[in-house]
Order: C-alpha cells, then sequence, then structure tokens
C-alpha cells in the first residue's frame, strides 16, 4: 500500500481490485456539496475508487451529475434522515434508522463497501458504529484514532483515544496500544512501532494507579506483540520523535487534539497579521511565500483529517465536520489506503491475539496461584 508518509495524493493503477467507500454525504457544516466534490477529486485521483452515497437522492442526483469523474462509479442509496450536529448519542441511537448516516453504515455491515466516511456528529456516529457494527470480540471500548504532525520520518504519530470514551482503565490502554500499533503498521508502514503512554511526566512514580498498572500491561505484553514500549512520555513527544504511538483516555485524548487546533490555527493568524502588517511585512511575505506554501501543506489539518474508529467489525472514518472539498478527500483517501491494506480483518487478528495472550496470561497466575497453595 501507499504510505502516508507520501502525503501526496494516492495514484494506483486502473488494474488494481476496485475498492468500494460508503459515504454519508450528510450531517457535515458544509453540505452535501463539499462532500461530492471531496469524493470527486478523490477519484479523479484514483481511478481503483468507487462510492456508495447515502443521502436525499433527488439532491445528491443533481450535485454528482455536475462531477463527470463520478460517471458509472457512485451509486445513491437513498436515506431522507439527517444526523444534526446537535442530535444526542442516545436520541439517535433510538430514532437514527432512515438517516444518512444508519445507511452508511449498513452498507459496510452488509459487506457491500469496505470502509464508512462521514462527515458528521461524533458522538451519533460512534454510538450508530458500535450498533450496527459491533465491538471485535475482546474489545470492551472501542477507540478514536487520528493522525498527528510531527518530527518522525513518517511525518505523523498515531494517537488514541481522541474522545470515544473519556474512561480507560489499564486493559483498556493496553487494547489501545495494540490497535494503535495494529494501525501504525498499515498505515505508516512503521514494522516495529515505538509506543508512549500520555503522562504528567516520565518519571515512574508519577500518574494515577490505572497509569501504572497500564504501564507495566504494555510493557510485558511488548515484545509479543512486536512492538517497543518507551515508558511514560508527555504532551511535548505527541508531535516529537521519541515514540510513534501515543496512548491515553478519550477525556486527556481530546482535550490535546483541541488544544493543538486551536494553537496551530492561532499561530496561522498570527503569522497572517505579521505579514500583512506594513508595506513592508508585505513585501516580506510575498519573497517567503514558497516555504509558507510548504509549511502550510505540512501543517494544514485538512490534509490530514480522519479519525478513525478501531475496535469495531468494520472500519470507520470520521471526517472534521468542517471538512471542505480537500478535508473530504483526504478523508476518502485514508478510507482507501486502509481498505487496500486489509486493515480490518489484520486489525481484527491483532485483537484477537491480545485477547489469547490475556488468556493465557490468567491462565498461568491461576495456576501459580494454585502451586503457591499447595
Amino acid at each position: 500500500m501507499t504510505s502516508l508518509k507520501d502525503h501526496s495524493e494516492t495514484q494506483s493503477g486502473a488494474g488494481s481490485d476496485r475498492i468500494v467507500i460508503s459515504v454519508d454525504a450528510m450531517g457535515g457544516d458544509r453540505g452535501p456539496a463539499a462532500v461530492v466534490a471531496g469524493i470527486a477529486r478523490s477519484a479523479q485521483k484514483n481511478p481503483t475508487l468507487d462510492f456508495i452515497l447515502h443521502g436525499p437522492e433527488p439532491e445528491l442526483k443533481k450535485l454528482v451529475q455536475k462531477r463527470r469523474a463520478l460517471d458509472g462509479r457512485c451509486e445513491i442509496r437513498s436515506a431522507q434522515g439527517v444526523v444534526s450536529m446537535e442530535d444526542k448519542p442516545s436520541q439517535v441511537m433510538r430514532n437514527g434508522k432512515g438517516t444518512s448516516m444508519w445507511s452508511a453504515l449498513e452498507s459496510v455491515k452488509n459487506k457491500e463497501a469496505t470502509v464508512a466516511v462521514s462527515c458528521g456528529n461524533t458522538g451519533a456516529l460512534m454510538a450508530l458504529s458500535m450498533i450496527r457494527l459491533r465491538k471485535l470480540p475482546g474489545v470492551n471500548r472501542p477507540a478514536i484514532a487520528i493522525l498527528w504532525p510531527s518530527r518522525n520520518p513518517q511525518g505523523f504519530n498515531v494517537m488514541l483515544d481522541v474522545g470515544a470514551d473519556i474512561r480507560a482503565d489499564a486493559k483498556d490502554l493496553l487494547q489501545y496500544a495494540l490497535m494503535g500499533t495494529s494501525y501504525a503498521r498499515n498505515g505508516l508502514d512503521l514494522k516495529r512501532p515505538r509506543v508512549g503512554l500520555l503522562n504528567v511526566g516520565t518519571e515512574q512514580n508519577k500518574g494515577f494507579p490505572e497509569l501504572k498498572e497500564a504501564y507495566d500491561l504494555i510493557e510485558a505484553n511488548a515484545e509479543r506483540a512486536e512492538f517497543e514500549f518507551v515508558g511514560y512520555v508527555e504532551g511535548g513527544d505527541i508531535p516529537g520523535k521519541r515514540c510513534d504511538v501515543i496512548v491515553t483516555d478519550g477525556f486527556t485524548g481530546n482535550i490535546a487534539l483541541k488544544t493543538g487546533e486551536g494553537t496551530a490555527k492561532l499561530i496561522g493568524d498570527h503569522l497572517k497579521g505579521a505579514f500583512t502588517y506594513s508595506m513592508l511585512a508585505r513585501l516580506a511575505g510575498l519573497m517567503a511565500m514558497s516555504p509558507l506554501k510548504r509549511f502550510q501543506k505540512k501543517v494544514d489539518p485538512r490534509r490530514v483529517n480522519g479519525g478513525v474508529f478501531l475496535g469495531l467489525n468494520g472500519t470507520v472514518v470520521k471526517s472534521h465536520g468542517s471538512a471542505d472539498e480537500t478535508g473530504v478527500s483526504a478523508a476518502v483517501k485514508l478510507a482507501y489506503e486502509l481498505a487496500n491494506a486489509g486493515f480490518a480483518d489484520r486489525l481484527a487478528a491483532r485483537v484477537a491475539s491480545a485477547t489469547e495472550l490475556a488468556l493465557n496470561d490468567a491462565a498461568e497466575n491461576r495456576e501459580t496461584q494454585d502451586k503457591s497453595k499447595t
């Protein structure tokens, strides 16, 4: 597969097997026009992609007909209901049938498509995904994994969980480490990813008891699961090069994610203001245009758009709610790469292996305890 470290648009041979992506056209802040424009852009770059598009058929049909790249490559599935950003996940779980989000997930459940992509309500998407796709055997809590721009050679680090569930005990954090490792292998072409456990410091005596327990569990399973555990990492290591996978609970991860997004926007706004402050500043801006564009391309959140739901019987990519054409295309590209790598099957095998390891450890502990009693 094409690694995400090569961040140009994927070019695939026409003779490859076709991959179908199921797309929720509704729910994003910019409406279905941005979604259709995004998948059309992906279709132009990748001739092996086909789409199942979900939403009100009359509206989508008009938008698709304007995009020649989608001729014969986009099937529309009519779904009148729309999950809004204000809808509560509990309400969507009860009344979500008939929505475009439900329909998009149904195509993955029925094996008509390999990956589902949605710009909609994150909480509702996770809730419906758990209902329609179900959790993998052995998974207690699914996680959302994102790619964070970093100083590593691959250009990104994997971070999870960033908001699927605010809670996580030691066993959950171990599963996140295993699932994040699988994502790093298949998404970033890393043979032996380095895993770090996010904490308030790198010292052994810092952190909550569940973090210390998770530290021991992850360290004990690192060799058998074929990853390197670097121990505790701090917030500054998230974009750094000390590790490739950062493991944390959804509460901490989501705060870190929103802080990073806000900081990136602040830096961008300040740079823009600095280069428009005076005539001399504008001239300096023109001279620095080329390196500034390269910098913008590296940190542009639209080009790394897409959080992946891990731990389900199927792959779901959550695009940012405000994604434009570029952002939607990036999410589709990520979905394609995961589908092309057979990521869902590999992740299921990884989780099954982890469950077997846990059962073997439990059996060994019981045997040790029995021997000590006799």
